[in-house]
């Protein structure tokens, strides 16, 4: 494992110390743990965790409160969760009632009370139609405020400048903060969230500056305008909550593996409120980021999701006693002849997938090799400008992403004063109180241009918002396009059904004045497609979307749609855009829905590789400590094989770098007389020192007994398997007994690369 040198360590000094350490039976504070982007030993921190949890069962036997601290240590994992759920929801709901009014800031203002949204402020209001909901005195927009006037040229002028300065405001103050404060708070955070929950080590990316900074700039992203959602970052949101709170439990906070469990809880728990989809959450988890996911692990993610869920309810954000903005249900069924368009939209939204993925890859990689990524604030900026003035002539690039959604999934109704329920002969309704198929008005045909218009603005800025340094989600701007493509067909299978309902398709199950075609089904199916096709999700996206309709009768549409863009995708791509994005910033994530087909064997991946310097080794009995030191100041290896002796290769164990050098500091402060010359002993007894020589320094207790080994000739499709079902971070290779190299998660990943003809420089880190 190749790591950058530690700089840190300077061999230490003499102690004074009158106490001999034995470091057989005293554990070193500091060993066991890692450094910075490096990858745990999940097999060693999963037998820490047995051998933790057989010690208290044990003791629990002896006493009371031994027993009752067995219990607690039980329930702790439960408590966990429900803090996290609860910690979860209440943020999600500060971020969406934060959001929604600063959405709506940047078009005016209410006089009532500075605190009301939009529509807040005209609920309260005594002087309001039900027609004109939308328009009460109390509300005034920006051009009233300053010329006291709504109409007119000029005054339309004050609200476009205005609606801009503060999404530059907004966008300003997001980007600012992420890069002062917290640099880890920027783009959606599943990427590295997925490597997190593999085992990787990223300092600080869970910690508490990068929850507060996630949390306010989220708001301040959302309500710039820009091509966004906040329902990425939520679930980054929920895994900080749920590192911050492990903390709090020593189960949790000592054990790497423990706390991996901890976070995938915490994501499900994020999608449940981002989406208000518990169930849809927990198999979020399980599908697209959980790397290790056990029935445990299953349970207390739907615990978190359900006390998550119930919370943000509880908040009641949005007013309308739902968890999202656009919660739609819808009464006519589908008919079988429709699985056509939704197929096609399930096409659209694979194509979609793929273009954004390849485009989007192409984009941030040339933000990364070249001078535009030195100036965050200026491209975040330029954007902001960009999709502000595009957007505020077009009433619906000019709304917030999720109110534009809720607009599309909408299922018209008589009270509806919408352009896209705007039909002729609107109040004449069917026997059974439905509307019918009807002729499209004026309204809808402009609502149609606009759309348009809108898709091809969204699918143009989406490319370049995606992977700024300002909190960036996803799945909202993924869904925009595929419902404004949806509703677009939508509406016109309708007219077709209407106008030619003789025609063979419509005649057997569309009579004319009945209600046959739903043109919010056909967004909502639109919106599954293209998430779809740009997440590669399956089985989570049709349930999230299924909990989001509240209707059963739709799972066979959004099944179609789901695996159509599924197949499309990837017949164009292999990657996802979260998988794409590991790729591109070189982490260590080993994917396990991958096949390895390739016959290379062990041999033609470990290091060394002939013509290589040999493999540095540490002997058991033989080499002192200033030996050590030295092996330490000129490699940067992770880790050094122990061996017998250096002609018999015979293998021992491993010991990892950063133990070595916590326990050789340990004993020179501890350990009275150990020196350069003192010889370290990795036997299980040290032979007798004679007289006049210095100590030696017994380490047996940091060698890994067990390490696990290949051999030579062992294929490599196994040795892949075996990296991925137990998450090593490295395999030695021996051959007889003997060693001959080893094998790190680096060089696999390296190896996969190379045989795909991409290139193995491109891993970082370990």
């Amino acid at each position: 494992m190749f790591l950058p040198e530690d700089k840190s360590y300077n061999g230490g000094g003499i102690g004074s110390s009158n106490r001999m350490m034995d470091f057989l039976e005293e554990p070193i504070p500091g060993v066991g743990t890692y450094d910075d982007f490096n990858t745990i030993d999940w097999v060693r921190e999963k037998s820490r965790d047995r051998d933790r949890h057989r010690e208290i069962t044990n003791k629990s036997k002896e006493s009371t409160w031994a027993l009752i601290h067995s219990v607690s240590d039980a329930f702790s994992g439960w408590l966990l969760m429900l803090l996290i759920g609860l910690l979860s929801g209440s943020l999600a709901g500060l971020i969406d009632i934060s959001a929604h009014w600063m959405t709506d800031l940047k078009e005016g203002i209410c006089t009532g009370g500075i605190w009301f949204n939009h529509e807040h402020c005209c609920w309260n209001s005594q002087h309001v139609t039900f027609e004109d909901r939308d328009k009460c005195p109390e509300w005034n927009s920006w051009s009233q405020l300053i010329i006291s006037t709504n109409e007119g040229a000029f005054a339309y002028i004050v609200n476009y400048f205005t609606y801009v300065l503060w999404a530059l405001l907004f966008a300003f103050l997001a980007v600012s903060l992420v890069k002062v404060f917290a640099p880890y708070a920027c783009g959606s955070g599943i990427p590295e969230i997925k490597t997190i929950l593999s085992g990787f080590i990223i300092r600080g990316y869970l910690g508490k500056w990068t929850l507060i900074i996630k949390t306010i700039t989220l708001v301040l992203a959302v309500s710039s305008g820009l091509s966004l959602g906040k329902e990425g970052p939520l679930v980054h949101v929920a895994c900080c909550c749920g590192n911050i709170l492990c903390h709090c439990f020593n189960k949790y906070r000592k054990n790497e593996a423990k706390r991996r469990e901890v976070l995938s809880a915490a994501a499900a728990a994020g999608v449940s409120v981002a989406f208000g989809a518990p169930i849809g959450g927990v198999l979020f988890s399980l599908e697209e980021v959980s790397y290790y996911f056990p029935l445990k692990t299953l349970w207390r993610s739907f615990f978190a999701a359900l006390v998550a869920a119930f919370t943000l309810r509880s908040i009641n954000p949005f007013g309308n006693s739902r968890l999202v903005l656009f919660y739609v249900e819808f009464h006519t069924p589908w008919h079988l002849f429709e699985l056509v368009p939704f197929i096609l939209l399930g096409i659209f939204g694979g194509l979609w997938g793929a273009l954004f993925i390849r485009t989007n890859i192409a984009w941030c990689r040339k933000r990364k090799t070249t001078q535009l990524g030195k100036y965050p604030v200026i491209e975040v900026l330029v954007m902001t400008a960009i999709t502000a003035i595009l957007a505020f002539p077009n009433e619906y690039t000019r709304m917030s992403t999720s109110e534009l959604i809720s607009e599309l999934f909408n299922d018209c109704g008589l009270l509806d004063s919408s352009k896209l329920c705007d039909y002729e002969n609107r109040f004449n309704t069917s026997k059974a109180g439905e509307l019918p198929d009807r002729p499209a008005g004026v309204g809808v045909y402009s609502a149609m241009w606009q759309l348009a218009l809108t898709l091809i603005l969204k699918i143009v800025i989406t490319i370049f918002t995606f992977g700024m340094k300002i909190p960036s989600g996803l799945f909202i701007p993924s869904m925009a396009v595929g419902a404004i493509a949806g509703r677009l067909l939508g509406v016109g299978m309708e007219q077709l059904a209407y106008y030619h309902h003789d025609w063979a398709i419509f005649n057997s199950w569309c009579s004319q004045g009945a209600d046959c075609i739903t043109p919010g089904l056909y967004a909502m199916v639109g919106a599954a497609a293209c998430l779809g096709g740009v997440t590669r999700m399956t089985v989570s996206l049709v349930v999230i979307m299924f909990e989001l309709t509240g209707g059963l009768e739709y799972i066979v549409p959004l099944m179609a749609a789901a695996m159509t863009s599924k197949w499309v995708a990837d017949a164009l791509g292999r990657e996802g855009i979260y998988d794409a994005h590991i790729r591109l910033n070189g982490y260590p994530f080993l994917e396990a829905k991958e096949e390895f087909a390739h016959k290379t064997l062990a041999m033609d991946v470990m290091k060394p590789r002939r013509n290589d310097p040999l493999l540095t080794v540490l002997t058991q009995d033989s080499m002192t400590v200033e030996d050590v030191e030295t092996i330490i100041s000129e490699t940067t290896y992770s880790g050094f094989p122990v061996v017998v002796s250096r002609e018999s290769q015979r293998l021992v164990g491993f010991v990892l770098r950063r133990d070595l050098i916590i326990s050789i500091e340990n004993a020179r402060k501890k350990q009275d007389g150990v020196v350069s010359t003192s010889v370290i002993y990795f036997t299980e007894h040290s032979p007798p020192v004679p007289p006049y020589t210095p100590p030696t320094l017994k380490l047996r207790n940091i060698l890994d007994l067990s390490p696990f080994t290949v051999t030579d000739l062992t294929p490599m499709e196994i040795v892949v398997d075996i990296f991925r079902k137990l998450g090593l971070r490295q395999c030695l290779v021996t051959h007889n007994g003997r060693l001959l190299g080893i094998i790190t998660k680096k060089d696999v990943l390296k190896h996969i690369a190379q045989m795909a003809n991409q290139d193995p420089d491109s891993i970082l880190f370990n």
